[in-house]
């Protein structure tokens, strides 16, 4: 499979190459100077590139073909992980995944929407967008963690709730609007994971918890960038001025105290070292377990209350 470069990217990936056939040639010459030079000069072109990059870019990042999704991080960073499936009603949603594992000794619920690599497993996963039964499965293995006292860990990378006319039949506001109610009141800790896109109602519908953290090159918004500029311009070559004004990058999220924290990714993104994500990811969210268990669970669930109703600006 051809790897996926995105625009802004091409500087780099040109230099890489050149810097492996100094290397190639240094076999036989010695280009030593030469090559640590230009390794200097694409260490420092990264930095410029990825510490300065738009929203719009972001968004790119964030959509990246390569980057891990939620089954990937159940891989690298869980034991033992056994996956349950269906909501006991319908059906069971490709789209949504979950089950318990353990975070090194810290026994958990993992829920999470998931992509596919390819046209044949995105149709099996529906491009990453539940339908009802998605969420009612995901709330289903919630109470599930409440009753066995375990903490929830939900990893949201999703373009959106599935628009179609069976999905609004099956009740899909209502299944979102229920898991939304439900989280705030559950009686364990939750803690929400952005690992990629976090688009509409889509990935509120497992997006409610006590600690709120996103991957730094995602993005989570009422509404993608196309859509927007659909909207508002009615053409989607707007999307670049609708991404900057949505302001849906994790820095601005963290101003507006949409989220809680930012977890730090290799430079270039998640996909450049899916390793090194997890590993951080992984130790992010066992500290922050460890400090929502101190809470006992009435102080718990009185704080989420009130950490959502704390958001946004509005004068009475």
């Amino acid at each position: 499979m051809a790897k996926t470069i995105l625009d802004f990217e091409k500087p780099i990936i040109e230099l890489e190459q050149k810097v492996e056939e100094m290397r190639k040639l240094g076999e036989s010459i010695d280009l030593k100077k030469e090559i640590k030079n230009l390794e200097s000069k694409l260490e420092e072109m990264k930095k410029n590139i990825y510490k300065n990059l738009t929203r719009w870019q972001r968004v790119q990042i964030a959509r990246h073909p390569d980057r891990p999704y939620t089954l990937d991080y159940i891989q690298m960073m869980t034991t033992d992980f056994i996956e349950l499936h269906g909501d006991r009603n319908f059906r069971d949603d490709k789209a949504v995944v979950g089950g318990f594992a353990f975070l090194d000794d810290e026994p958990v619920m993992i829920i999470g929407t998931q992509k596919g690599r390819d046209t044949k497993q995105n149709l099996y996963r529906n491009f990453g967008m539940p339908n009802p039964e998605g969420y009612r499965k995901g709330l289903r293995l919630m109470k599930l963690a409440a009753k066995f006292k375990r903490p929830i860990i939900t990893m949201l990378d999703t373009p959106g709730a599935f628009p179609g006319m069976e999905a609004e039949e099956r009740g899909q506001a209502e299944a979102i609007s229920r898991n939304i109610f439900e989280m705030t009141q559950l009686p364990t800790p939750i803690i929400v994971t952005i690992i990629g896109e976090g688009a509409s109602g889509g990935a509120l519908g497992l997006g409610v918890g006590d600690r709120v953290l996103m991957q730094e090159n995602c993005w989570f918004s009422v509404i993608a960038p196309e859509s927007c500029s659909s909207i508002l311009w009615r053409s989607w070559d707007y999307k670049e001025q609708a991404a900057e004004a949505l302001k849906l990058t994790a820095q601005d999220l963290l101003e507006q105290k949409i989220i809680d924290r930012i977890i730090p990714e290799p430079l270039g993104g998640a996909h450049r070292d899916p390793q090194q994500a997890a590993q951080t990811l992984k130790d992010i969210l066992l500290e922050e377990i460890k400090k929502l268990k101190k809470t006992p669970i009435p102080k718990l669930i009185e704080k989420r209350v009130e950490k959502y109703s704390k958001m946004g600006d509005w004068e009475e």
